[in-house]
């Protein structure tokens, strides 16, 4: 009962201790939590969903099945489903007695309105495209859900378990993004736009009670006031330390709990495949040669994170090291970029968002490009708003560089458009083969194959698996030490007796 008062207390003098035993008690059950970047909206089915879940995903959205903490597909609002022999079609039974925090009924409407919400020809849904091959959806009768698709999808349930997946109320859908509405243990008290938002435990869930009464996101994008804040007490978690030089002084530290966790998140540097010169792969892959990734880590991580020469997270079982297809070697880049046409390098604009790792990543690689005569100009542009619309949108770029959250996100070089502007019928096979495969081992065979056509393609410049640096007060329990969907789950979070 008194953890979170002996968190207070230590950077309180003496002489106020028994003045603050009221206040104390009375805060018990709070936990603050860091969030570097404050979502456009709540919703996380709304347009780009990875900010919007790191806040309510879980604490206030659910989904028909979520991720936990090990990565598994495990029940949710559907408390069991049932495959077809041509795994085409899916049938969810649906928990009773569930009610979303307005006081509406969770049934197979809703959870049909959600899905149909999803794959409609207006969505703006950031992850739209791995849901696409939901051809039908129908209720049959309140407490089950069936799906038909149009092709095999083996990814599917994966992909329900998302944010971008979460079950929504249709009377609230249109207001989720200020107002969220969920069926989750926490409910919206507050959002202070550029500050936080605060949430506290609904005492209508369906499930276990939560065991704090309040949790509040607080959005601190620069990385030293992160570790201010932490030091000082006014937040308890920062689940992904922004400062990594600062990591290993909160680990000699006996107030804090570390942990280097694995990540989803893969780090690159994307083209536009459809602009010259990086339309040449030659281009691509000299460029490639030209980073030092060893040396990129360290400078900018403090020497936490794994080069990847794929887009895959070593997180991931379907991993595999392609670092060696391009390794460093500026003496050979230099005569690939000459064999392309440009044996004086050339100059082009980086657009980088204006995130720390992507400033602090893009300077260095600036340097490494410098060497082999590239002049890469670097231009802020702001994240998310700018960013989102620039490169995500129009495509209006040469170079940019983001980390890729969403797990399993590999297929997202076979979309028609996206923001590489890649086209291999190579790799769209190979994601085909994922989709329709009938076993793990040829689901596994196929996730390789698409790894080993993009590092001999090189549609971006894979650079680094970002390590998830998790720093929180000593005093708690229940924090995800791990991240395999980029989240702030603090449902089974909770101070120690």
């Amino acid at each position: 009962m008194f953890a979170r008062f002996r968190h207070f207390a230590r950077t309180l003098p003496q002489a106020a201790l028994l003045a603050a035993l009221p206040v104390a008690a009375i805060a018990a059950g709070e936990v603050d939590f860091v969030q570097s970047v404050e979502p456009a909206g709540l919703d996380p089915t709304v347009s780009s969903p990875v900010a919007a879940g790191q806040v309510t995903w879980q604490n206030l959205f659910e989904g028909l099945v979520a991720i936990d903490r090990d990565g598994r597909i495990v029940p949710q609002l559907a408390t069991d489903w049932t495959i077809s022999e041509d795994r085409l079609t899916y049938t969810f039974n649906l928990r009773p007695d569930v009610t979303f925090h307005n006081g509406t009924p969770f049934d197979s409407g809703t959870a049909k309105f959600s899905i149909e919400r999803i794959v409609a020809d207006d969505s703006t849904n950031g992850q739209k495209a791995l849901y696409t091959d939901i051809a039908a959806v129908e209720a049959p009768d309140p407490q089950t859900l069936v799906l038909t698709l149009s092709r095999p999808s083996s990814d599917l349930l994966y992909w329900l378990g998302f944010p971008a997946a979460v079950m929504v109320e249709e009377g609230s859908a249109d207001t989720n993004g200020t107002d969220p509405v969920g069926t989750g243990p926490f409910k919206l008290d507050e959002w202070r736009k550029g500050d936080r938002v605060i949430m506290s435990a609904w005492d209508g869930y369906w499930g276990d009670p939560a065991p704090l009464d309040t949790i509040t996101a607080r959005f601190i994008a620069d990385p030293q006031a992160q570790a201010a804040a932490l030091q000082s007490g006014q937040v308890d978690i920062a689940s992904e330390l922004g400062a990594p030089e600062l990591f290993a002084q909160f680990a000699e530290d006996p107030k804090f709990a570390t942990n280097v966790g694995t990540g989803e998140m893969e780090v690159v540097a994307g083209m536009n495949n459809a602009r010259a010169p990086f339309d040449n792969v030659r281009v691509r892959r000299a460029l490639m040669m030209a980073i030092d990734r060893d040396a990129l880590i360290q400078a900018v991580k403090s020497g936490y994170g794994t080069p990847i020469g794929s887009h895959f997270s070593p997180a991931s079982p379907y991993y595999t090291d392609l670092t060696g297809e391009y390794p460093y070697d500026p003496e050979a880049a230099r005569a690939l970029l000459a064999e392309a046409g440009y044996p004086n390098g050339f100059e082009f604009t980086f657009k980088v968002p204006n995130r720390t790792y992507a400033q602090r990543s893009a300077e260095i690689l600036q340097a490494f490009f410098q060497q082999i005569g590239v002049t890469a100009n670097i231009v802020s542009s702001d994240f998310p708003a700018a960013w989102i619309q620039e490169v995500f949108t129009d495509t209006d770029y040469d170079m940019t560089i983001i980390g890729h959250a969403e797990p399993l996100d590999i297929g997202i070089y076979a979309r028609d458009p996206y923001y590489f502007n890649y086209d291999s019928d190579a790799f769209d096979a190979a994601m085909q083969d994922v989709a329709t495969a009938t076993d793990e081992a040829a689901r596994k065979a196929a996730y390789i194959r698409a790894q080993e056509i993009l590092a001999d393609d090189l549609p971006a410049l894979f650079l680094y698996s970002d390590p998830k640096l998790g720093v929180w007060d000593a005093g708690l329990e229940g924090v995800w030490p791990d991240g395999p969907v980029p989240a702030n789950d603090m449902t089974e979070v909770r101070w120690s007796e």
